[in-house]
């Protein structure tokens, strides 16, 4: 390997990809890379990856480094913490073999990720998987007792300007195939025209599909400013003790906000308003509803997601996997049925028509003269 670019450095990936252009090196401190992370780097056409964490620690089967060596994508990897501090951004950096290189000097080595050594990596990581399945329950047991609020109703659930009784509502999540399933169900949004619910990132979702959302909830640290001043009614989601990090940025953009201070995830909150609120039908998009999810995003357990899931269940449709559903093209026997079909009634229309039938006899007949017959 032998690649020359600008360095981009950020130990948060979401807050790198916002920055990157097309070509430059991605510097990242990001273990086990998750697939969401992976798919933006691919989607900014990053030069390459150099992280300074493992990209697979082997904990569980994470799929985001396969995603970037299928894409073409070099990843240098476990180059060491020490790189975040060597490296500034906007940087002429050089990767070659194993070694990060500035101004000819080695920075910092590592390993080259092929996909056969990620394949072979991943095969340990699931030969893992038991022992954090038992952990990972363990964990959900233990904090659900916890969480139970969640559950029995007794939170606190903020005012909202928007009515939501009797209405369907689509949550969107910048999770795990997102794209695809958006797409699957653009006729089912412009037919019912659902409320539209972004969770932080998943409002840039919906704008990338040329969506507005109306409402948007989250702890807004994985959201474009653009996307916020959208017009989106803003609901921030706060720690259960009222903290709320998040507003802070909601008003330095002079933008207000009201607050629900809740135990679980964003899109947790979400389901949860629009239940109480009154939807008829909840539909999500990228939700996060299994165990390597979860583990991607740094949690232990899946307490509240478990216990709203309960809650919520009997109005609740999700949407992942429904690009997945049908992906045949239709048969050559079933097009030439159709355009027979569609003869029908130009073969009666011509049979039935005295002015048809006499300009049918001419053609006929001066076919037969043009060829002799």
């Amino acid at each position: 390997m032998n690649i020359t670019g600008t360095a981009r450095v950020d130990k948060r990936t979401k807050n790198l990809v916002k920055r990157l252009k097309p070509h430059e090196i991605a510097v990242i401190d990001h273990q086990d890379l998750d697939s969401v992370s992976a798919e933006a780097l691919i989607g900014a056409r990053v030069r390459a990856v150099v992280n300074a964490a493992p990209s697979i620690s082997g904990k569980y089967p994470n799929q985001g480094p396969l995603l970037l060596c299928e894409a073409g994508i070099p990843i240098l990897d476990g180059v060491g913490a020490g790189i975040m501090e060597k490296i500034r951004e906007g940087d002429s950096i050089e990767l070659f073999g194993n070694e990060v290189r500035k101004d000819g000097g080695v920075l910092a080595t590592g390993v080259v990720l092929t996909t056969d050594l990620v394949r072979r990596k991943l095969v340990l990581a699931r030969a893992n998987l038991s022992h954090e399945l038992d952990m990972f329950v363990e964990n959900t047991l233990e904090n659900a007792k916890r969480e139970k609020d969640l559950l029995l109703g007794n939170l606190a659930i903020p005012p909202i300007k928007h009515e939501l009784k009797g209405k369907h509502v689509l949550v969107v999540v910048r999770g795990a195939d997102y794209k695809e399933d958006l797409s699957a169900i653009q006729s089912y949004i412009e037919e019912v025209r659902p409320v539209l619910i972004g969770v932080d990132g998943g409002a840039d979702a919906l704008r990338e599909f040329g969506l507005s959302p109306d409402m948007i909830i989250g702890d807004m640290d994985s959201i474009t400013d653009e996307t916020l001043r959208c017009g989106a009614e803003i609901i921030v989601h706060a720690y259960p003790d009222g903290r709320a990090p998040g507003l802070r940025r909601v008003e330095r953009l002079g933008l207000a906000a009201g607050v629900f201070p809740a135990p679980g995830t964003s899109e947790d909150i979400a389901f949860l308003l629009a239940y109480e609120k009154g939807a008829e039908l909840l539909v999500a998009v990228g939700a996060h509803s299994n165990m390597i999810d979860f583990l991607e995003k740094g949690r232990r357990g899946m307490a509240s997601t478990f216990l709203v899931r309960l809650k919520v269940g009997g109005i609740l449709v999700d949407a992942k996997g429904v690009n997945k559903l049908y992906q045949g093209q239709p048969k050559a026997r079933y097009v030439i049925q159709i355009m027979l079909a569609g003869l029908i009634p130009i073969v009666l229309f011509i049979t039935l028509s005295e002015p048809m039938r006499q300009w049918s006899r001419l053609l006929l007949i001066r076919l037969k003269l043009l060829f002799g017959l």
